[in-house]
Formats: structure tokens, C-alpha cells, sequence
């Protein structure tokens, strides 16, 4: 005669136990994917404050070339 390995629980505690298994790998599973996607979304939002970040370094580069293009032309004008 074979000896249960589950002889002391009940049936209920091992459907409770497979409840609570399931359970738990449906959050694990849930979890996952969310650290997937905000991963994501933090990585477009890097890429996009860098852009930004770019974008406003350029600008300014051309405000002062253009500032000094400016001064430039006056201290011409002024001096001709």
C-alpha cells in the first residue's frame, strides 16, 4: 500500500494551497510586465529629455553665434 505524500491535508487545503500558488504567479507574472513597460517608459523619457536638452544646447549656441555676429557688424559700422 503507497503512503500519500499529501496525507495530512485535506482536499480543500490543497485546492486552497493551488489557489494561493496560482494567485501568486498571476501577481508575479502582472509584476513583470510592469517593471517591463515603465522600464520602457522611462527609457523613452531619458531619450526624450535628452533631445530636449540637445536641442536647447544648440539653440543657445546659435543665439550667441549670432549675438556676436551682431557685435561684430556694429563695431564695423561704427568704426567705417
Amino acid at each position: 500500500m503507497l503512503l500519500s505524500p499529501f496525507g495530512p491535508f485535506s482536499s480543500a487545503q490543497i485546492l486552497g494551497l493551488k489557489a494561493t500558488v496560482a494567485l501568486l504567479l498571476t501577481m508575479l507574472i502582472k509584476a513583470k510586465i510592469r517593471i517591463t513597460a515603465f522600464s520602457a517608459l522611462g527609457i523613452f523619457l531619458l531619450l526624450l529629455q535628452t533631445l530636449v536638452f540637445l536641442a536647447a544646447g544648440g539653440g543657445l549656441v546659435l543665439a550667441a553665434g549670432g549675438a556676436a555676429l551682431f557685435a561684430r557688424q556694429q563695431r564695423r559700422s561704427q568704426a567705417a
